[in-house]
């Protein structure tokens, strides 16, 4: 069943994050404003401070409520998700999958553009009808406490949420991180369903046939190795204790911070200081977002049951994507694909590399995100008959 879905803080929640904050006590400063040894001190406090003392929570609450939200149960489990209908001739509907550590946040500035071009200086003719769901175990999407919750499973339950529950017989579909992992699945899977599909990251792992690989792709084999070398503990500890992780991150705001805020700037084409391109508000809007639904543990269990099954990027189940693909990569992302690594696994269609941005592109360069989805897609749209 289909119900309309507002967020309603209560007061007793805020006092007790407000409460939470003013306690916090912070690690002793190793290197003060220095980010080498992750979310330095010095950092954390400003933030925390504008957290208890500035931030206007009820205020984000309502920005995000003034998007059209519902709830439906597709096959037991409860998808909360963002439903936008288009203003143009033939609106198509384009399943938007956010990935860790954002949410449907990630949509909030890109959904008008896509669902009413003609307002924003496009044409009314690249209009989308845009479905941004929650993840399953993030935000207003609660867990629902069984395994296997991994992007095969979610991949199947948004195609139903597309098909069955909003009655869509063909849809576009797009993502980056995770949603990149659950849009290639849609792609591989439900590919009946995917006039094409748009990533900025790369979500399946080619079949190696024995083809020799092209510099560019050693290149970039090693580059993905330094990343999670250097840079993926994170991914380790999430995908074999997120318990332990959460059983802190959920009971200190300040240290949900530390762990969230930190990604966003080392993921980021910030240039190392994260606020050049994320606000505070913005930053703390998706923070208090995981704070107030509790989601945490719940969403540190994707990479768990990634891990478990069928691997960080497909890894443990090689393969190809038939559906036509678009690929943006963006230069700052965590890795850069050359364009023939991704032709091993896709079905390549259009295949464009920007000087700049990074790994969230919805949030950092939504103008060129935009363009590139409005584009890609134009040629899959149905034809009026």
């Amino acid at each position: 069943m289909l119900r309309p879905f507002r967020s309603e803080t209560t007061e007793a929640q805020l006092i007790d994050l407000k409460d939470r904050l003013a306690r916090t006590r912070f690690a002793p400063a190793l290197s003060g404003h220095d980010w080498t040894h992750g979310t330095p001190p010095g950092y954390l406090a400003e933030l925390v401070d504008y957290w208890h003392t500035e931030f206007d929570w009820p205020a984000a609450e309502n920005r995000l409520n003034a998007l059209p939200q519902f709830v439906a149960d597709v096959g037991g489990t409860t998808l909360h998700f963002v439903h936008s209908k288009g203003t143009g001739p033939r609106p198509f509907p384009l399943l938007f999958s956010h990935g860790w550590p954002g949410s449907f946040f990630e949509v909030t500035k890109i959904i008008g553009p896509l669902t009413d071009p003609a307002a924003h200086g496009g044409d009314s003719a690249d209009a989308f009808d845009v479905v941004a769901p929650s993840l399953p175990g993030f935000g207003f999407s609660p867990h629902p406490g069984t395994p296997g919750m991994n992007p095969t499973t979610i991949a199947n339950l948004f195609d139903r949420l597309m098909t069955d529950v909003l009655g869509y017989s063909r849809y576009a579909a797009q993502g980056g991180d995770f949603g990149a992992q659950i849009t290639s699945r849609l792609g591989r899977d439900h590919g009946e369903h995917l006039t094409g599909i748009h990533l900025n990251l790369m979500g399946a792992t080619p079949a190696l046939d024995g083809t020799p690989l092209t510099p560019a792709e050693e290149t970039f084999l090693a580059q993905a190795e330094h990343f999670f070398t250097a840079e993926g503990a994170y991914a380790q500890l999430q995908g074999t204790k997120p318990a332990t992780l959460a059983a802190g991150l959920s009971d200190s705001p300040a240290g949900l911070a530390a762990w969230i805020v930190e990604k966003f700037r080392a993921w980021s084409d910030c240039g190392g200081d994260v606020e050049s391109v994320f606000s505070k508000d913005e930053l703390l809007t998706d923070i208090t977002l995981y704070w107030l639904t509790g989601t945490i543990a719940t969403s540190a269990r994707l990479y768990y049951e990634t891990m478990h099954t069928e691997g960080m990027l497909g890894r443990n189940t090689p393969g190809y994507v038939a559906t036509p693909t678009g690929f943006a990569s963006f230069a700052k992302d965590n890795f850069t694909p050359p364009e023939e690594w991704v032709r091993r696994a896709y079905n390549l269609t259009r295949f464009t590399r920007f000087d700049d941005g990074g790994h969230f592109a919805a949030l950092e360069r939504p103008d060129e995100l935009v363009t590139e989805i409005r584009e890609f897609f134009r040629p899959l749209r149905p034809q009026p008959s």
